[in-house]
């Protein structure tokens, strides 16, 4: 008779699993709560102890781990040596496994959760028995998703047999599977040890959906979520309507995302390649719409627009009027969503914008390596501002500089963003030299900026920036400061009676 190994946490349609496998006449080995619910759906199990002739010690933490069943895992069902020690040892071979682990995952996710509640979670006996009977796969049948089941009792049913390449396909995912589960751990490891940059990291995620293709057709793609990773994402958002998210379209819906979020005011968010190319606020969600619109009614074409309010009927007559991509806010009205909906195409997601942010590392990699770093969270409440300008700022200019100083954090370096009380007026991004972001920002104000404001996201290391804006009647400026040659903006600003503000912190965004 052969031997089935059953010793599950999600016990996911596990009787009826157990029930075809007695049927196929398989033994079948258990412990624990596993052991008890099978015999409580009356099927016969033969306990692990009985098998290894020692009970489970130490609280359950020891009750695999032993010859009898990693000897039974571990033969080659081809090497008669291998036959010769297991006839010597009494041990009989066992021809499935079929093992999930603790749930660590959920343990740490739950909120107060102790050290010794989670550390309590970390299964040991599971991954070995994983582990051995992956590496054993062309000799055992190895199962670690329930989802996987019908098509092994399928596959005994038919032939008897497991075919190999199903056999290491299941033990890819296993190995997949017990390495997710280490990574979990030592993540929580190390931030519990209070490591800043241990000399290794493994990050873990799963998959959400496969794309049609990356950047451009030619490129293969897919979206993976981060375990517990912060609810306050894309990652998490809800698709009420529209195709499919591409790549593009995540990429750019994330940073219209990061973009609102800086706001506490009515705000509305207009992104094109990555880029804000409008951003107002308002008393309402239509207000801030139509100043993120006016603020470039030709580049937010084909856009993405991320709201920090509802979305009513009002701003959803605005929003059909233009093509969209996607439309992104914490809710939208009935009356919204019949308006929307009635374009096919439109992307509309929900995101919970009361969910606990995680404070997570950013990712970037590179060919042959990985970048990390934090998050850059650093707003101008934090700053230590001073006002090195014989002119000071009045306070509607202030209103206007902190608004556009939370735009050009967002803006790809060189970046220069000019604005007023209540939105963009110009957008310079991604430039090779400072100086000509700004001429691509003034520019596009046009005669707006005569009286606004502008920001830049690093320090001006000449005052030719300062007199561009000048010529163009900016009556504000905020910068981090820290160039050498500081004073020289400094005197352009008095020159011109432009009241300047150091802020001390750059936003540099590659």
């Amino acid at each position: 008779m052969k031997r089935a190994l059953i010793s599950v946490s999600d016990k996911t349609g596990i009787v009826e699993f157990a029930k075809q496998l007695v049927d196929l006449g398989y033994e079948i080995l258990s412990t624990g709560g596993t052991k008890r619910i099978l015999e409580e759906n009356g099927l016969p199990v033969t306990g692990v102890d009985e098998v290894t002739g020692f009970p489970e010690i130490l609280e359950g933490r020891v009750k695999t781990l032993h010859p009898f069943i990693h000897g039974g895992l571990l033969a080659k069902g081809n090497d008669p040596s291998h036959t010769k020690h297991l006839e010597e040892q009494g041990i009989q071979r066992i021809e499935l496994v079929c093992v999930n682990l603790y749930p660590f995952q959920k343990t740490i996710e739950k909120p107060g959760v102790t050290p010794e509640e989670a550390i309590e979670n970390i299964d040991i006996g599971g991954p070995a028995m994983l582990r051995a009977s992956a590496k054993n796969h062309e000799s055992v049948t190895v199962i670690v998703d329930s989802a996987d089941y019908d098509e092994v009792i399928s596959a005994l049913r038919d032939s008897g047999e497991v075919p190999l390449e199903t056999k290491r396909r299941l033990a890819a995912k296993v190995f997949r599977h017990t390495a997710s589960y280490d990574a979990l751990i030592a993540g929580y490891m190390t931030e519990l040890a209070e490591e800043e940059q241990p000399e290794r990291v493994t990050f873990t995620y799963e998959l959400k959906q496969p794309l049609r293709y990356g950047e451009n057709p030619h490129q293969k793609a897919a979206f993976y979520a981060r375990p517990f990773g912060s609810k306050f994402s894309i990652a998490h958002a809800k698709q009420l309507h529209g195709k499919e998210l591409s790549y593009n379209n995540i990429h750019d819906a994330d940073a219209a995302l990061q973009i609102v979020k800086e706001f506490e005011e009515p705000a509305a968010v207009a992104v094109k390649h990555m880029n804000p190319c409008g951003v107002g606020i308002g008393e309402s969600a239509a207000a801030a719409f139509a100043k993120a619109y006016e603020a470039d009614p030709t580049s937010i074409f084909g856009g993405i627009i991320a709201f920090n309010r509802e979305v009513d009927a009002d701003t959803a007559n605005k929003l059909r009027e233009i093509f969209l991509e996607i439309i992104i806010a914490p809710s939208f009205t009935e009356e919204a969503l019949d308006i929307l909906t009635a374009k096919k195409n439109i992307r509309l997601l929900t995101i919970d914008f009361h969910a606990e942010k995680v404070r997570e590392k950013m990712l970037t990699s590179i060919e042959g390596g990985l970048l990390v770093q934090d998050q850059d969270e650093h707003t101008l409440a934090e700053a230590e501002v001073t006002v090195p300008t014989t002119r000071k700022p009045t306070d509607d200019e202030m209103t206007a500089l902190k608004l556009a100083w939370k735009v050009v954090k967002h803006v790809k370096s060189n970046a220069i963003v000019v604005a007023d009380q209540s939105m963009t007026l110009g957008v310079g991004a991604g430039q090779m030299n400072r100086v000509g972001a700004a001429k691509i920002a003034l520019e596009q104000a046009g005669e707006k900026a005569n009286g606004a404001v502008l920001a830049s996201d690093a320090f001006f290391p000449m005052s030719d920036t300062v007199e561009e804006a000048a010529c163009a009647g900016i009556k504000a400026i905020i910068q981090p400061g820290g160039s050498i040659r500081d004073e020289d903006s400094i005197q352009m600003a008095d020159k011109h009676g432009i009241a300047m503000v150091f802020t001390g912190v750059r936003h540099f965004k590659h």
